[in-house]
């Protein structure tokens, strides 16, 4: 009996450490507000519109949490991959193509960009429109500015947002989506609504959850920074021992010291690269090593190319690129 009073006493001493925590947060993000307003003001955007979407701004705990634990930081390469392009998926993305069969080869058409590669992104994005979030997206935004893990760049999403609100571009009135302030069928954050979402309805507003606009804009996106149709992503490869660390890339920050595929061929056990234009610049990434504890340092591997780096632009993660690569690759066998 003793014991369990021990335990009863911790668990209740630990969460009135946690409420006194959220408070604490609570009452200095309301502080922190008043300042953004101002800030807000200054950077052009109308104190109306300040006020009318800032007012009910709310410290939420939960993105915290999720903001310091997410999948990209603890899966390993295989689960990740398996679980986002599996049988399931591909069986859904067929469905909504065979629906929007017309406007997804019309979007296709327009800007060059496969449609196999759209239906990836929705579909691991969102699960295809399944999973848009439910988080008010300004509270989300305005509590990862207030954080000081990255604020900045938090700070400065939400005063892109702010005006494109005050323009009339988006309507503050649908502005629910992910923790991290991501919106509409592709995720969109407001620096990349503003710089690549095309009004495709032209109706006078940018609309990401209706798949007219969202597909035209995400295709517009990817074909801007750069991606080539029918150009390859990556391929799994086994490394010899005797390749040198300098030319395995574990970060998806910057994809270092790449050679053309005929001088990595020498450290490639596999054959399966023997189809590819030897002249290709590539690089050699192991995904697992640096947050799998006990990783191989040559397990998993892949040679990736140009069009993978595209997908690393649109969300810097070495898995998330290899799934959606994944993802197209299954689609196209099929459509």
């Amino acid at each position: 009996m003793n014991k369990i009073i021990k335990i009863i006493v911790i668990l209740t001493f630990i969460f009135s450490l946690n409420f006194i925590s959220q408070a604490k947060s609570s009452e200095n993000f309301n502080l922190w507000l008043i300042d953004f307003k101002k800030e807000a003001v200054k950077n052009g955007i109308t104190k109306e519109t300040v006020d009318e979407t800032m007012n009910d701004a709310k410290y939420l705990a939960k993105v915290i949490e999720y903001d310091r634990y997410q999948p990209e930081f603890y899966e390993d390469t295989y689960t990740y991959i398996k679980k986002r392009s599996n049988k399931d998926r591909v069986k859904k993305g067929l469905f909504l193509y065979q629906k929007e069969k017309n406007l997804i080869n019309q979007v296709e058409d327009k800007f060059l960009v496969e449609k196999e590669l759209l239906l990836a992104l929705m579909g691991i994005e969102t699960n295809f429109g399944k999973y848009l979030g439910k988080m008010d997206i300004i509270s989300s935004l305005a509590t990862l500015s207030f954080d000081k893990r990255r604020s900045a760049f938090f700070t400065n999403e939400l005063l892109i947002l702010l005006k494109l609100i005050d323009q009339g571009t988006v309507n503050k009135n649908i502005l629910y989506g992910s923790w991290a302030g991501a919106f509409g069928n592709f995720q969109f954050m407001p620096s990349t609504i503003k710089n690549y979402a095309i009004d495709y309805n032209e109706n006078s507003q940018i609309e990401l959850k209706k798949l007219d606009d969202s597909f035209a804009s995400a295709a517009n996106y990817i074909k801007k920074i750069g991606w080539k149709k029918n150009q390859p992503c990556f391929y799994k490869i086994e490394l010899k021992e005797g390749i040198p660390a300098k030319y395995l890339n574990s970060s998806a920050k910057k994809i270092v010291n790449k050679r053309k595929v005929k001088f990595f061929k020498k450290y490639i056990k596999s054959a399966n690269t023997k189809n590819l234009n030897d002249n290709m610049t590539s690089a050699i990434i192991i995904p697992d090593k640096d947050i799998i504890p006990g990783s191989k340092n040559l397990k998993p591997a892949y040679i990736v190319f140009s069009n993978y780096e595209k997908i690393l632009k649109w969300n810097r993660s070495l898995r998330f690129a290899l799934a959606v690569c994944t993802l197209k690759d299954k689609f196209h066998d099929q459509i």
